[in-house]
């Protein structure tokens, strides 16, 4: 009797173990889509606000059709990501088109005393505050849950079907932009 005790003990412990892991990935996958999900509100709340900056500027700087023209295009191209890797750049090719708006902006100091301009600004500037610290959670997010497929015993049952995630990262040239990043002035 004592043997099937034991022996029902530690299946119970297994079962116990493999159910409390297996858990555990579901709620670690779960806060990772979570915050995949807050990358894409934030970027989509910025592209939202796009269209209104580049018509204030349309005002202004009628002859800047490029600048304006690569804006257009870049949120386009932000819209149809699919991927971490296709927002990634997306999201490069994104901001390099915004900062030569704003570039622009330097040139027309009625556009940069304009109200509906500056709130636009503002808007931008907490947008992206919202973004780095929706990208800084994602990735914390895929950090544990990369870390606990990869940790024995979890490995030996091959992640239980849970996938690695990608990083969302900003590529090296950019990490040097954000560090040094220009003091703009309007």
């Amino acid at each position: 009797m004592i043997p099937v005790i034991i022996i029902g003990c530690i299946v119970l412990v297994i079962i116990v173990f493999v159910w409390g892991t297996y858990n555990g990935l579901v709620k670690t996958d779960e806060r990772v889509n979570e915050a995949w999900s807050d990358i894409t509100v934030q970027l989509k709340r910025r592209s939202d606000l796009i269209p209104n900056l580049v018509e204030t500027v349309k005002g202004y700087a009628k002859h800047e059709d490029a600048a304006i023209k690569q804006v257009s295009e870049a949120r386009a191209k932000m819209m149809g990501a699919r991927s971490v890797q296709e927002t990634a750049e997306a999201d490069k090719s994104f901001m390099g088109a915004l900062s030569r708006i704003m570039a622009v902006s330097e040139s027309y100091p009625e556009l940069k005393a304009d109200k509906n301009f500056q709130q636009l600004q503002s808007e931008l500037s907490d947008t992206e505050d919202k973004i780095q610290a929706a990208r800084r959670f994602y990735n914390a997010g895929v950090k544990e849950l990369n870390t606990k497929i990869k940790v024995f015993p979890v490995n030996i049952f091959k992640g239980f079907g849970f996938k690695k995630r990608e990083y969302y990262e900003v590529e090296e040239s950019e990490k040097a932009k954000i560090q040094n990043a220009p003091e703009v002035k309007f």
